[in-house]
């Protein structure tokens, strides 16, 4: 597979700027080029796609399609017309765009053209919202530093992408992150779990064991919901943090480690430090840089780009090319509300990819209408207002007897560690007997 870099061929220095910091924010390399002879001086086949102007200072931008013809091309113009899109993509064009650009669309097309490796996709992040501009600007400056960073947001909205993208960007990048959801260990192990055990420290403890704290020396250590974790946790992990040294379970000796903390959490740690449930110190010593994710609903146009982008991965999962969504669809999917945010709407999407038989994916095949009321009334009737956490429980008490955890959550078009949090949230715990 090609590198992820994309060729600018254009004279204007201000647009050149613009598009490559728009570029560089969703993870492309860019190679800049300000005519036609330098353009053709580099080998074409290295990049994964060429952005070109049709009126260079010494030739046509379209020349560069016959010159790389394994590369999408895309032509963009001041004076953009109809018949020179019709001419310029019968040349072999893969696309033809006005200036000024549509950001949303240029990230739409690029997704489609361009295939990405998974590890490419870890640290990918779609959005030309302002709150989503201001995360990456800040992402982008802290990334390079050692310090403890607090990720803030609802279930669901990407609080470990943003993670993998810090430690992508961190100077750790060359090792492995390790995680950890602090929500999914029972009380009982997740100190085990974290820092490790000597043989014979507990009943059960046949063998020694490296926690994930060892295991992150010298890398990144990502504590997802981290409060869940649990006060005595708590305490050991601020001793690794202030004294840099953990000892395991057990042991009387220390061992020195170098981590850099990422954690996440989608409750307010302020408020659990005033109730006495979360430390105090431990908090101030996690909120040095607090990022906070939107949720989906106030995103905007991002959601429809969202949409999209998940199209296009399932549909190539799944051998269904050319894929789209119906007009009705589209409205849908920009007015509901996602309660789940990012995860439901990929859910959605592949769930609707996986039952679309033709090549136009319908409304219906969301399956999300009846789900829950969008932002807006789709018809003149009148319904009575329910709220989400209202429905949720309706859902749960009436449907749980009937199917298994995991099959609640797919339901629901959430995770079953969403589900699991809700449960705790809104008092309807699942006896563990029936967990399926």
């Amino acid at each position: 597979m090609r590198s992820q870099t994309i060729l600018l061929v254009d004279d204007d220095a201000v647009i050149r700027s613009s598009l490559k910091e728009f570029l560089e924010n969703h993870n492309y390399k860019v190679c800049e080029s300000t005519s036609l002879r330098s353009a053709v001086r580099l080998d074409l086949s290295t990049f994964c796609a060429l952005i070109v102007d049709t009126r260079l200072p010494d030739g046509k931008g379209t020349d560069l399609v016959k010159l790389a013809p394994d590369v999408p091309v895309i032509v963009t113009c001041a004076r953009a017309s109809l018949r020179a899109a019709v001419e310029t993509m019968k040349m072999g064009a893969a696309d033809y765009l006005a200036k000024p650009y549509d950001y949303a669309e240029l990230a739409r097309t690029l997704a489609e053209l361009i295939p990405h490796d998974e590890a490419d996709d870890v640290t990918e992040m779609l959005g030309q919202c302002h709150s989503i501009d201001t995360l990456l600007s800040q992402i982008s400056k802290v990334a390079p530093t050692e310090t403890n960073v607090l990720i803030e947001g609802e279930s669901g909205t990407g609080k470990e992408l943003v993670a993998q993208r810090i430690h992508a960007l961190s100077q750790r990048a060359e090792r492995q992150m390790i995680s950890l959801n602090c929500a999914a260990i029972p009380d009982a192990f997740i100190e085990s779990e974290l820092f490790g055990h000597e043989k014979g420290a507990f009943n059960g403890a046949t063998t020694a064991r490296v926690g994930l704290v060892e295991a992150a020396d010298g890398s990144t250590l990502f504590l997802d919901e981290i409060g869940e974790l649990p006060l005595e946790a708590q305490g050991r992990l601020l001793r690794v943090l202030q004294e840099r040294e953990v000892r395991r379970v057990g042991a009387v000796k220390t061992r020195n480690v170098s981590i850099r903390l990422i954690a996440s959490t989608h409750r307010n740690l302020q408020k659990l430090v005033n109730e006495g449930a979360f430390r105090e110190d431990l908090f101030y010593r996690l909120n040095v840089v607090r990022l906070a994710l939107p949720p989906l609903r106030e995103r905007g146009p991002d959601v429809l780009l969202l949409a999209r982008h998940f199209l296009t991965t399932h549909a190539a999962k799944h051998g269904k090319s050319r894929l789209r969504f119906s007009d009705a669809a589209s409205h849908l999917i920009e007015t509901y509300h996602w309660p789940g945010n990012i995860r439901e709407l990929e859910n959605a999407v592949q769930r609707a990819v996986i039952l679309c038989e033709g090549k136009t994916i319908k409304a219906d095949l969301l399956a999300i209408g009846e789900q829950v009321n969008s932002r807006f009334p789709t018809t003149d009737e009148q319904v009575e207002p329910v709220s989400l956490e209202e429905y949720f429980v309706k859902f749960v008490l009436d449907h749980q007897d009937e199917f298994t955890e995991t099959e609640l959550a797919q339901k629901l078009g959430i995770s079953r560690k969403s589900l699991w949090q809700k449960r705790q949230k809104l008092g309807i715990p699942r006896e563990r007997g029936r967990l399926r």
